[in-house]
């Protein structure tokens, strides 16, 4: 007995392929490395690099080890690409300079703490850009872990800013603005990545924010103090770490987890900033201050599990 028609599509239907494991070590790993971050800036700044220097030279040297691996590995797929994605890639890069430029300045004008806190408040952003314009459906789980995490940077962010007074405020507006920036980055190659190799990816987001970055040092006249072996010493830290390996590995899990995991997990930066700011920058956290890194850790776990259990369950309709 032949079967019903009606049957015949649930059964050619094939299943979501689920997410990788591997996108979730890529985001720890990811994590690890640009936690550094903030340090290695601070001390390039300390060695008498200029701040829009040090961000322009991150992004170039990382370029110089991207680009060849994409013309190598990639070329094809670079003919081939249609205008669409090519330019959401170079849009995407744009962002990224943008993100870079706007948090390196803002560690001249705030504290570190309060800089990686606020470039860390990109889940609102993601989270709003991500139901409005990619329709994605935020869990309760996932709305919850976010305001929990926010309301720990919030609290970190108040306390080290009544310390500072009433300066820091332009630094920590310059790092809001890099965390617009920085979302905007995140949510172009979420769009882009599910067709798009990482090879060709990076390979020219990374270029593109090395050119726009480039552009503004020499607009704003700014030395690229190249002459510092120290600061220079910093500064390929800086694109080794937290750009090639740290950035890299968010693209990479771009393909395979929402935008929105990602910069939730990314709230755990000021968590692994402050705990490598006490050996080398001396800096030692209050009670308060640790009770905001608690929460801002609860807040990635809620929202990471209930990510998870989202996307479980669409991988089984």
């Amino acid at each position: 007995m032949q079967p019903e028609p009606a049957q015949l599509p649930r059964a050619a239907a094939p299943r979501p392929a689920p997410p990788r494991p591997t996108a979730e070590l890529a985001l720890a790993v990811g994590v690890a490395a640009v936690s550094s971050a903030a340090i290695l800036v601070t001390l390039a700044r300390h060695a008498g690099v200029p701040a829009l220097a040090i961000a322009a030279l991150r992004v170039t040297l990382a370029s110089l080890v991207v680009l060849p691996v994409a013309l190598v590995r990639a070329r094809r797929e670079l003919r081939a690409i249609p205008r669409r994605d090519l330019g959401l890639a170079v849009l995407s890069g744009v962002f990224l300079a943008g993100h870079f430029g706007f948090w390196t300045l803002s560690l001249d004008s705030t504290s570190v703490m309060s800089s990686v806190v606020f470039v860390s408040t990109n889940p609102v952003f993601v989270a709003v850009a991500s139901a409005l314009f990619f329709r994605e459906r935020l869990a309760r789980g996932t709305v919850v872990g976010i305001a929990v995490a926010i309301a720990g940077g919030a609290l970190v962010g108040f306390l080290d800013a009544s310390q500072s007074g009433s300066a820091s405020t332009g630094g920590d507006l310059l790092a809001l603005a890099a965390a617009v920036c920085g979302s905007a980055y995140l949510l172009a190659g979420k769009s882009v990545r599910p067709r798009m190799s990482l090879a060709a990816y990076v390979g020219i987001v990374y270029p593109v924010a090395a050119v726009a970055l480039l552009a503004a040092v020499a607009v704003s006249g700014t030395p690229l103090a190249l002459d510092r072996p120290s600061g220079m010493l910093w500064v390929a830290a800086l694109a080794a770490g937290p750009q090639l390996v740290g950035h890299t590995a968010y693209n990479y899990a771009l393909r395979h987890v929402s935008a929105t995991l990602v910069t939730v997990t990314l709230l755990a930066e000021p968590v692994g900033a402050t705990l490598l700011a006490i050996p080398v920058l001396a800096q030692v956290p209050s009670w308060p201050r640790a009770a905001g890194g608690a929460l801002i850790l609860a807040g990635i776990f809620l929202a990471a599990r209930s990510e998870g259990r989202a996307k479980k369950q669409r991988v089984e309709v």
